[in-house]
């Protein structure tokens, strides 16, 4: 039986194609509690979107990204080829089937490359061959950390992860972050929802993701909080109120 995954649920909120049945499914048990989902998902890609570009002007020219294995529309190799035809992209992702599914969608993109690896062994990512074929890690690198930091609990060390990936990049290197957060009724019953899909959701407080950019510079917008993807409580529609994701880009500086 397949197993619904977050990647293709996405995808399915983006009004993608590249979603299966099972994914379909769970992410229509989402909608039925949080109808503006694909509202927030399209704000977060277009997050994504803005910060490629950023890096990719700031003369990064080849891009880590982990946790999108499934590279949906608008995901950073059609962004960043804009501006930086010869960039370099390696998507890594848990899920072995989200990997062949991308792989197939990139065969004829030499320059980007799907890989199988777990964001909680850096070690075995770093040591990859073909992702070193890939990614030099003596130059500038942009690490892609979309909405996965919080499919992590905290006994699984996310911080630990990001900053051993941070220590393994050279100055110039670029970290961007996006990361749910709250605890109200709405996230809980998205982690009921999400647990199905093989993963948990972890919810931090503002405080608690900016330990993630420990050891870089934070960038202007910086953290952002995005009070307008806050659903009202009582229409389902985007208005005030406290935050849902929180982004921010950091830079390695020395």
């Amino acid at each position: 039986m397949q197993v619904p995954n977050v990647a293709r649920m996405y995808d399915y909120y983006l009004g993608g194609k590249d979603n299966y049945a099972a994914d379909r499914e769970a992410a229509e048990k989402i909608l039925a509690r949080a109808p503006f989902t694909p509202v927030l998902a399209k704000h977060n890609r277009a997050f994504l979107q803005r910060a490629a570009r950023h890096l990719a002007a700031a003369g990064v020219r080849q891009f880590l990204d982990v946790g999108t294995g499934l590279p949906t529309q608008g995901n950073v190799h059609e962004v960043v080829r804009e501006l930086v035809p010869d960039a370099r992209v390696a998507y890594l992702d848990v899920d072995p089937v989200v990997v062949a599914h991308g792989r197939a969608l990139t065969a004829t993109d030499d320059r980007t490359i799907v890989l199988e690896h777990d964001l909680r062994n850096v070690e075995a990512i770093l040591a990859d061959p073909v992702l070193r074929e890939t990614i030099d890690f003596g130059e500038p690198v942009g690490l892609m950390l979309l909405a996965v930091l919080h499919c992590l609990s905290d006994e699984e060390d996310p911080y630990g992860s990001v900053a051993a990936l941070r220590d393994a990049l050279p100055p110039g290197s670029h970290v961007v972050i996006s990361h749910i957060t709250g605890d109200d009724a709405v996230t809980e019953n998205s982690t009921e929802v999400y647990g199905h899909a093989n993963t948990g959701m972890t919810h931090r407080s503002r405080e608690r993701q900016l330990r993630f950019f420990d050891g870089w510079t934070l960038l202007e917008p910086g953290l952002v909080r995005l009070d307008e993807w806050r659903p009202d409580p009582g229409t389902g529609t985007i208005g005030a109120g406290g935050d849902y994701f929180l982004c921010g880009v950091g830079a390695k500086t020395s």
